[in-house]
């Protein structure tokens, strides 16, 4: 168990108050003090599974970790992964060689099947180009972002980045009509941090995506998380030299040319928290691009966020994680994010913009994705009004989990991200 048993606070979602300042301030605060951070690092006790209303001792939640179920780095091409070992010294626990052994394996697979993708369908993918500039969900992990993504696919008029594009990203187009039926039955039926349903054919995350395709990203921390974090600089791209940002340039816009190809040409919808704080360089390469912002309560978003990396830590690390300092790692990197989407947010069109509360869309979901379609003119929202409803009527008993949380921590959360407390209009007091 990461956190020890302590005094607690549950927490499901907070309330939205009125907004009281209209510019947020510096997100820039002090590290926890080692006393302090004593004291919080237990802080998030326990998660209950709110379906069934069992305890989950380790904080997670969802399906149990087995040896046969995929990990993404299982996409990787030789060219991503060897170097991805090489530069952690390969730092792999014993009790991981085996996945490691695996992954290399497959590795020298994908590479054979991208190169023959590449071969039969290089040409039409270079020569692709995009209909329309894709539309971009922005927020925090755990925010809310998955189920704004899953909102807007339902419209047929847009089209999406699935589990198995972003596993497979190098190879999709050709071995995406008999791979994934073969492998439908190694993949969960849920996804571990909260229980939201997973296959093959979900929307996914690009950002896994670049990873596989050997494009640096934060993200493979997840891979060696005993040791620095990877790549923080690809956070907000701010500080990769230009050769670089070039080639994460080159890297997203082929994977979006391999998306038009497979659609036909539909918008594309993409959720990757990064790309919060990735706004000038998204409109740098797509001037026309939709953004949508989701937030929500942060404390439940800090406790669920370290949830998630603790969980994604553990299923797909090559390391037996000792979760050093991810408390002060989430809050970091939401402080930065944050500083950066405040910085930039300004270059985005007010018809490209819409922004929601995460406690506002799940009390009338119709009611905010009409407004959203009404701001960003993405067409009638009647064509997309029947999915949406089937949706909705399907999600009615669903329930997110639920947190405890010491009231040292969640102190420490108000005093690190007061300024978006403020903005965003969410109690300060439990």
């Amino acid at each position: 168990m990461l956190f020890p048993a302590g005094p607690v606070q549950e927490v499901q979602s907070g309330q939205p108050r009125k907004d009281t300042q209209n510019q947020i301030c510096s997100f820039v605060q002090k590290p926890l003090t080692a006393e302090l951070s004593a004291k919080v690092r237990g802080s998030v006790s326990t998660a209950r599974e709110a379906s069934n209303g069992k305890k989950v001792n380790d904080g997670t939640t969802g399906y149990k970790d087995r040896p046969w179920i995929p990990r993404f780095w299982d996409g990787m091409i030789c060219s991503a992964w060897f170097p991805l070992l090489a530069r952690n010294r390969f730092d792999v626990h014993l009790r991981r060689w085996g996945m490691a052994g695996i992954i290399s394996v497959l590795a020298l697979l994908n590479s054979k099947l991208a190169f023959i993708q590449s071969l039969l369908m290089g040409r039409r993918v270079r020569e692709t180009e995009l209909k329309d500039d894709p539309i971009f969900i922005l927020g925090h992990w755990r925010a809310g972002t998955t189920l704004l993504h899953e909102l807007l696919v339902l419209d047929e008029r847009h089209t999406y980045p699935n589990t198995y594009e972003c596993f497979a990203p190098n190879h999709f187009l050709l071995s995406g009509r008999f791979l994934p039926p073969l492998l439908r039955f190694l993949l969960p039926d849920r996804r571990p941090m909260d229980n939201m349903a997973a296959g093959w054919g979900r929307p996914q995350e690009d950002e896994f995506a670049l990873c596989n395709m050997g494009i640096p990203s934060p993200y493979l921390t997840s891979v060696f998380p005993n040791r620095a974090p990877q790549y923080p600089e690809y956070l907000t791209l701010d500080r990769v030299n230009a050769q670089d940002l070039q080639r994460w340039k080159d890297g997203l816009l082929w994977l979006l040319k391999c998306l038009a190809v497979r659609s036909g040409n539909k918008r594309i919808v993409l959720k990757s928290p990064p790309h919060t704080c990735r706004i000038r360089v998204l409109l740098e390469m797509f001037p026309n691009a939709r953004f949508v912002h989701i937030v929500r309560d942060p404390v439940v978003v800090f406790a669920s966020t370290v949830n998630l990396w603790k969980r994604l830590y553990r299923d797909q690390g090559l390391q037996m994680p000792n979760y050093a300092d991810l408390d002060e790692r989430v809050f970091q990197a939401f402080s930065e994010m944050y500083e950066v989407f405040e910085r930039d947010r300004h270059l985005i069109p007010a018809n490209r913009y819409f922004e929601v509360r995460y406690e506002d869309l799940t009390k009338d979901i119709l009611g905010q994705m009409r407004q959203l379609y009404d701001r960003l003119e993405l067409g009638r929202f009647e064509a997309a009004l029947p999915t949406m409803t089937e949706y909705v009527a399907g999600q009615k008993d669903y329930k997110t989990n639920r947190w405890e949380i010491a009231p040292e921590l969640r102190a420490e959360i108000v005093r690190r991200w007061r300024p978006f407390f403020d903005k965003y209009g969410y109690p300060t007091e439990a």
